[in-house]
């Protein structure tokens, strides 16, 4: 390689968050690589070699930044994934690594990983048993969340008051095969807060305002400028560092019995953060890439 150069992977390389990319790398003097899965080749030979565009992707870029990987058959995301795990295993470092990336994706596991490091999160139920999602329902206060172990932007999240149509909602979830992940919900003045972390800092952050109980940007919620607290800055960093991602958007929620960590994303955007935040994101992110690419952190 003749200069600095560091993989775009992203479906898109016109979005609004990877065009912002592009720019900062070229504004760091380093050479973006945009690329998609679909374009990746694997060749196993002799050597196991990775083609994008005829181009050796190995020999090619020095560090890859890894944007939404989208959606897909259950095939083709463990291939993807495979394929960031080989790289990986290459000495390409990826960011987010794709063990990190695994765990964001999975509501259920996030939830476990914090639980194990003693981090505060919203009480709730994983289960396959209509029987135990409907006991816990009243457990849980009779009016709860239920979520998509899979799932972005706040897409396929319900709130549920009654028992009969809690039940129901269970039959039906059951029917297609869907896992109930249950969640106490709670009161939270339709607002929460999100941190946006690149490696071991908090670069800014945002308090969402919702008309109702969502509070996601894409779901028509308002960004806020906000100066975090020491305790939820602390909190934000101990949950990207148990999900184990280096560049992460951790969703924190302050209710009556304190801050829980509604979620950890390990591709995170920032078009509505910059709106009112005083850094510049995608800088921040570039100069964390490169970085990763010249091996200093």
């Amino acid at each position: 390689m003749s200069c600095l150069e560091i993989g775009l992977l992203t479906r898109n390389p016109n979005s609004w968050c990877s065009s912002r990319l592009i720019k900062a790398f070229s504004a760091n003097r380093v050479k973006p690589f945009p690329f998609s899965f679909r374009e990746i080749s694997v060749y196993l030979g002799i050597e196991e070699r990775f083609y994008v565009r005829g181009l050796d992707l190995a020999e090619r870029v020095s560090a890859i930044l890894v944007r939404p990987i989208g959606r897909g058959s259950l095939e083709e995301i463990i291939f993807q994934l495979d394929v960031l795990h080989a790289l990986r295993d290459h000495g390409i470092p990826i960011v987010n690594s794709p063990d990190a990336i695994e765990v964001a994706a999975n509501k259920y596991r996030i939830l476990s990983m914090l639980k194990l490091k003693d981090l505060p999160v919203p009480e709730s139920i994983a289960t396959e048993d209509i029987s135990e999602a409907s006991n816990y329902f009243s457990k849980l206060g009779g009016d709860v969340l239920v979520k998509p172990i899979f799932g972005s932007r706040g897409v396929g999240i319900s709130r549920i008051r009654d028992q009969d149509l809690a039940d129901r909602i269970f039959r039906t979830l059951r029917f297609y095969r869907h896992v109930l992940l249950l969640q106490r919900f709670i009161p939270h003045g339709t607002s929460d807060v999100r941190a946006f972390i690149v490696g071991e800092s908090v670069i800014a952050a945002m308090r969402r305002r919702g008309d109702t109980w969502r509070t996601n940007i894409s779901q028509g919620a308002r960004a806020e400028p906000l100066e975090l607290s020491g305790e939820m800055e602390e909190l934000a960093l101990k949950a990207a560092g148990a999900v184990g991602c280096e560049i992460a958007g951790v969703d924190l929620l302050e209710g009556p019995e304190g801050i829980k960590i509604l979620e950890v994303n390990s591709q995170p955007g920032w078009r509505g953060l910059q709106s009112v935040a005083k850094v510049d994101i995608a800088g921040e992110i570039a100069k964390y890439m490169i970085q990763k690419g010249k091996g200093t952190v």
